[in-house]
């Protein structure tokens, strides 16, 4: 590592619901310095979510972050010549940013609407623990699972 590491900066958060999470969200959704797209976007998905489910929107966008986090990941450690996936427990910020990106991902896959309903869709989907993002969280925890003979590495 070069020079000293960057200081943390306090994130903005969101104009509407003044919420900090939904700010880093929209941060990870915008393309080329587009900010005012990707909140239009994120708060038509909100409003999508609230018409279909009929819950409040944070609510199940939090309980999506929840049930898409993974809480293990594996890393690959060079250890005697030979390359391992060692399983490592995940930070918070990194849980978050992962969910995040994951919803992102699956949602950018869905074909044939508008970015807002299929970020709705796959946020629902996500809260009741289906679709896409989810899979990747349970793909991310049966390879830690397979991995766990060489989470001894870890401590190395």
């Amino acid at each position: 590592m070069r020079g000293k590491q960057a200081p943390k900066r306090p994130i903005q958060p969101d104009a509407k619901f003044n919420n900090a999470q939904i700010g880093k969200f929209i941060s990870y959704l915008m393309r080329r310095g587009k900010k005012s797209t990707a909140q239009n976007i994120v708060y038509d998905c909100f409003d999508n979510i609230s018409v279909k489910t009929k819950q409040d929107p944070l609510e199940v966008f939090d309980a999506a972050i929840k049930n898409v986090g993974p809480s293990l990941e594996v890393k690959g450690r060079r250890i005697g010549g030979a390359n391992y996936q060692i399983p490592f427990p995940v930070k918070t910020e990194r849980r978050y940013q992962l969910a995040c990106r994951w919803i992102i991902i699956a949602a950018q896959k869905r074909k044939g609407r508008s970015m807002a309903d299929k970020l709705a869709m796959e946020i629902i989907d996500a809260a009741n623990s289906q679709g896409e993002a989810f899979k990747k969280k349970v793909d991310a925890h049966k390879m830690a699972d397979a991995n766990r003979a060489f989470a001894h590495f870890a401590r190395y």
